[in-house]
């Protein structure tokens, strides 16, 4: 890459107040314009922390020293918080992966957006144009509705979406997107990973950071493996995914979900006339505002599905498709405008809730937002108590931590001091600690590294050989789906349009949208690996 760089530092440390050793330390990168840096590493690892003291955002108490730190040509070492605004947001724009925190609730998206277009100086008659093109440009249906909305309307995908709009908004030279396309669904992430690409044939640079090998084979031109807030091993994205030096690096990639070698060896369904769980003709409409009417929008429509006794069915879609909305539905959280929902041939739906209450631990949610479901006043030693009878200690939450791989060392933190993937397995614990029969999972696994990611899956899977439980997995990524589910339901804008045994419908696909699914699937890695 030519030009002079827009941001270079060497030696990075970052060390907090009371710690015993630095969290980042001899961090070295350097970005120029056009130019895609990739960070990538498992949770907990320091990338975020990185991706935020590059923009003078790290946390309070925190220090942050370099040999280098340059940022536009300029020695950034000493600067004060009135020398970062000026970078931010016009120089340098930022992308989080927590999007119902990062978006101001009592602002639609489109105001949002807007924020960020009137920095960037495109005239007043000119910005609402501007930001309709932005929102579609991420993939927004319905711009124009939809920036009418506020964050806690739209789904946890839209969110992500008007997250990236937003700091695309105050075209920058620089952008630092931390885990970008977390919560997207393949086909957007797809679309979303082609218009960074094209941003950085135009000169925008970018620092990628990401759990996702495979997404960053396909946009990154050089990849940075970061292992307890060190570098281990830097390379083009082709080189370290077939020839890895490092133990870590090649844990990574051997974690990256493939296919063919994942599927589940139990994926021929068993199937019973009598499910555990059913739902028929299920139809649900909401009510939207837009333009100071109310529209009817079809969450739902005329969808059925069963959930076996011991086995995992996986729903996926696009963001918007419905997923979430039935996962409420048969969580008996919401009830269909029409259709019927049975619990071991009993009536779910449709009933007073004191007629659920002593079947209602039977079912457990694994939410999509973690941060947005725990109370922040709440410790996690406090979170997990919630799932105990009275007279369990800490041992019984020291077991639930250890199912998930996390630390006992965790049990005094609070939800904002933990990792985005430490607060998703925080949830998974939760969930498993009362012993479920049907655990229903929301994006359960969307926030965690590859290597967590895999224990996840192999955990839920000896859960459900040992003690004969039911999982509903819902997902936008089909690798992981197709690495646990035996049957697979494809939604699309609230219709079931393919539903069948997990190896049939990825194998041969009848339906278009059900092909362009797994088309849109990593491209770079997928061959590499193959």
């Amino acid at each position: 890459m030519t030009g002079d760089p827009l941001l270079e530092v060497t030696n990075l440390a970052v060390r907090f107040a009371g710690a015993d050793h630095a969290t980042v330390s001899n961090v070295g990168l350097t970005i120029r314009p056009g130019e895609c840096v990739a960070l990538v590493g498992e949770s907990g690892s320091g990338k975020s922390t990185i991706a935020r003291a590059l923009l003078g955002l790290a946390p309070e108490g925190a220090q942050v020293t370099a040999s280098t730190f340059t940022v536009d040509s300029a020695d950034a070492r000493q600067w004060k918080e009135r020398d970062w605004r000026a970078v931010r947001g016009r120089f340098a724009g930022l992308i989080l992966q927590d999007a119902l925190v990062s978006l101001d609730p009592l602002r639609s998206v489109g105001r949002e957006v807007e924020e960020a277009v009137r920095e960037s100086g495109v005239p007043r008659g000119q910005r609402h144009e501007e930001v309709i093109d932005l929102l579609r440009s991420v993939g927004f249906p319905n711009p124009e509705k939809r920036s009418t909305q506020y964050a806690h309307e739209l789904s946890g995908g839209l969110r992500q979406r008007a997250l990236i709009a937003s700091a695309l908004g105050g075209n920058p030279q620089l952008l630092i997107a931390d885990e970008p396309t977390t919560a997207l669904d393949v086909t957007v992430q797809r679309q979303v990973l082609d218009l960074l690409r094209h941003e950085r044939e135009q000169g925008l640079g970018i620092l990628l950071v990401s759990h996702d090998l495979a997404v960053v084979a396909d946009i990154a031109d050089f990849v940075l493996v970061l292992h307890h807030g060190r570098i281990v091993e830097r390379g083009a994205p082709r080189e370290l995914l077939t020839r890895p030096a490092q133990p870590y690096t090649r844990n990574l990639v051997n974690a990256i979900p493939r296919a063919a070698a994942d599927a589940n060896p139990s994926s021929s369904p068993r199937r019973c006339n009598d499910p555990i769980l059913r739902a028929e003709h299920i139809s649900v409409e909401y009510r939207s505002p837009a333009g100071g009417t109310h529209e009817r929008f079809t969450a739902l429509d005329d969808v059925s599905v069963e959930v076996q006794p011991g086995q995992t069915l996986g729903i996926v879609g696009e963001s918007g498709s419905g997923k979430s909305t039935l996962l409420r539905i048969l969580l008996a959280t919401q009830e269909p405008d029409s259709g019927t929902v049975t619990l071991d041939g009993r009536a779910w739906s449709g009933i007073p809730e004191r007629s659920r209450r002593d079947r209602r631990r039977r079912m457990q949610m694994v939410p999509q937002d973690p941060l947005s479901s725990f109370d922040p006043r709440y410790s996690v030693r406090r979170i997990l108590s919630e799932a105990f009878p009275r007279g369990k200690g800490d041992s019984a939450a020291v077991s639930a931590l250890d199912a998930v791989a996390l630390s006992a060392d965790l049990l005094d933190r609070y939800p904002l001091e933990l990792s985005g993937g430490q607060r998703q397995r925080v949830a998974i614990a939760r969930a498993i600690a009362t012993d479920p029969q049907i655990l229903l999972c929301d994006e359960a696994v969307s926030a965690l590294d590859m290597l967590a990611q895999k224990q996840i899956l192999a955990l839920l899977r000896d859960i459900q050989d040992e003690r004969g439980i039911s999982i509903v997995f819902v997902s936008h990524d089909l690798r992981v789906v197709r690495s646990i589910a035996q049957e697979v339901v494809v939604l699309k804008e609230g219709h079931v349009v393919e539903f069948g045994p997990a190896r049939k419908v990825y194998e041969e696909p009848q339906h278009p949208y059900t092909r362009l699914l797994l088309e849109a699937l990593p491209k770079a890695s997928t061959d590499v690996l193959r």
